[in-house]
Order: structure tokens, then C-alpha cells, then sequence
């Protein structure tokens, strides 16, 4: 793989150690991925894109950082850097590289203890202090005082939107919409801003060599930490230890899988700007019946 001859320069000058090869790594729809080995025999995860998508690199390092200040178990890869190449056209951004291992049998509650404690991290308000991205979604983060008005405006709104503008979702849709809004102060329950990562699926965590969990490709914000916990279940779930991991730390209040799909609202709507398909009836069905 050729990289930018500019990056070469950064690398060295930032680590003082060469590129001696790079290994593409697969599995990433968005950006192109390598394994780069260096003269000092250091392992880096170097993504790459277009100049354009520069900010989706800087709003992922940000991301990353800020769990990294947090995380009590887990394990956060080591930002190193963006580096941005405007006359070849190419963003990068520079990580630790993370080997994986194999689990045991502790992984899932040590991983479900662990996030709970990073979700007792939390903020006076929701948002954050930056917008940034949910995969290659604008994902807007104003900061709000509570949930449920964060949650219409910075989460459900700008997603229908989007929708809208691709064909999707008739009239109907908007008045069992509101009727949703007008619901949901009795539906949710109160619970402090959590910091989240924001798009954690069974892709975007894994286990170490020394078997602990690592969070990758983060979306950043603080918010209600029942959007994180329904959002693992969107595909399936995590292990059973998972979630009696995290009650041990921080039990949930009553009624939770009753309000599940609320939460996958949003993550649900994302994949209706992403990939449309059966999303939209599954975002349909979730705003009717609520």
C-alpha cells in the first residue's frame, strides 16, 4: 500500500520510527483500514479516506480521548494523530493497533461491570460541546437540560429529516410522531447524562490478548445510558453476563425491555438513511405503536 509521502514524513517526525509495511485490514464499509508496522517494531491501525471526510477522523479522536479519560476495565486505542493531505487527497487517522484474542469466560460480566462505571461518568446536561458522526451520519449533540427534548431534537428529528428528503416516511408518519413525543414523559424514566459511546453494536467492541473489552469507532455524547444498553440489543445481544455485569454496578430501572424499542428509534432511523430497506417499516412500526 502507498500511502502519502507527507505521512511517511509525520509518522517519523511524530514517532521517530519508519513505515516498513502495511497490511490492509477488511471489515470497515466507510473507510480503508491497515495494520502499519514500524522501524521500532511498533504496530499502528491507520485508517484512510478522502480530504473531504477529514472531520469524521478529527470527531473520532476526540470520541476516543474522551472515553479514554473515563474508562475504569476498558480498554480505548491510543490516539496518535490525524494527519491530512490536501494535494493527494487523503485523511488519516492514526491509532494503537489492538491485537485480539480469544475471550473467556469472564469477558462479558468483567465488559458489562466496566461500562457501567464509565456510564457513571456524567454530565449537567446532555450533547456535547461538538457535533461528530454516527457512522457517515451527521450526528448533532446541542446540549439540551433533559432527555426527552434532546432526544426529539438532536436524535429523532434530523434523522426523519433526512429521510424525508430520500422519499421516505408519507404524513402520517408526523402525527404519530408527535403523539409519540407527547408520550414519552410518561414512558422514560429520568436518569442523569451518561457518557456514551454511542454506537455500541457487536462491530464496534472486541477482546484483547489479555482478555479485556475495547471500544472502537465511537459516536460520542452524553446521554440517557438506556439508549447504549438498547442499542447492544438492536442485533441480537450481548452475552447474558453482559447485562448481569452492568446491574451488579448500576441496576436498571423497572420496565426497561418495554422501552427498548423507543431508544432504537434512532439507531433504527440511521440505518433507514444508510441502507433504507426493511428500516423503514421497522421505524414505522416502533412510532405507531407508541
Amino acid at each position: 500500500m502507498k500511502f502519502s509521502p507527507k505521512l511517511h514524513s509525520y509518522l517519523k517526525e511524530t514517532l521517530g520510527s519508519e513505515i516498513t509495511g502495511a497490511t490492509p485490514i477488511g471489515g470497515g464499509c466507510i473507510n480503508d483500514a491497515f495494520q502499519v508496522t514500524m522501524t521500532n517494531h511498533q504496530s499502528l491501525f491507520v485508517k484512510q479516506n478522502r480530504y473531504s471526510l477529514r472531520d469524521m477522523f478529527e470527531k473520532e479522536a476526540r470520541g476516543l480521548e474522551l472515553l479514554a479519560g473515563a474508562a475504569d476495565g476498558l480498554r480505548i486505542p491510543r490516539v496518535y494523530g490525524t494527519f491530512n493531505d490536501a494535494s493527494e487527497d487523503k485523511a488519516y487517522l492514526i491509532l494503537s493497533f489492538v491485537r485480539e484474542g480469544r475471550s473467556d469466560n469472564t469477558f462479558d460480566e468483567q465488559f458489562g461491570r466496566s461500562l457501567a462505571h464509565m456510564h457513571q461518568q456524567t454530565s449537567t446536561q446532555y450533547g456535547l460541546d461538538h457535533d461528530n458522526y454516527i457512522g457517515r451520519l451527521p450526528q448533532k449533540n446541542d446540549r439540551r437540560d433533559d432527555w426527552i427534548t434532546f432526544f426529539a431534537e438532536c436524535r429523532i428529528e434530523p434523522q426523519i429529516a433526512m429521510a424525508r428528503d430520500s422519499g421516505y416516511f408519507p404524513g402520517s408518519v408526523r402525527q404519530s410522531l408527535d403523539r409519540m413525543y407527547s408520550r414519552l414523559p410518561e414512558l422514560l424514566p429520568e436518569e442523569p447524562p451518561s457518557l456514551l459511546h454511542g454506537d455500541l453494536w457487536g462491530g464496534n467492541y472486541l477482546c484483547d490478548t489479555e482478555n479485556r473489552p475495547v471500544l472502537i469507532d465511537p459516536a460520542v455524547y452524553y446521554g440517557h445510558r438506556e439508549a447504549e444498553l438498547s442499542f447492544t440489543r438492536m442485533f441480537g445481544g450481548f452475552g447474558k453476563g453482559f447485562y448481569r455485569g452492568y446491574e451488579e454496578v448500576w441496576p436498571l430501572q423497572p420496565g426497561f425491555s418495554k422501552r427498548r424499542d423507543i431508544f432504537n428509534l434512532y439507531p433504527v432511523l440511521v440505518h433507514v438513511n444508510l441502507f433504507g430497506g426493511a428500516y423503514v417499516a421497522q421505524a414505522e412500526s416502533i412510532i405507531h405503536r407508541f
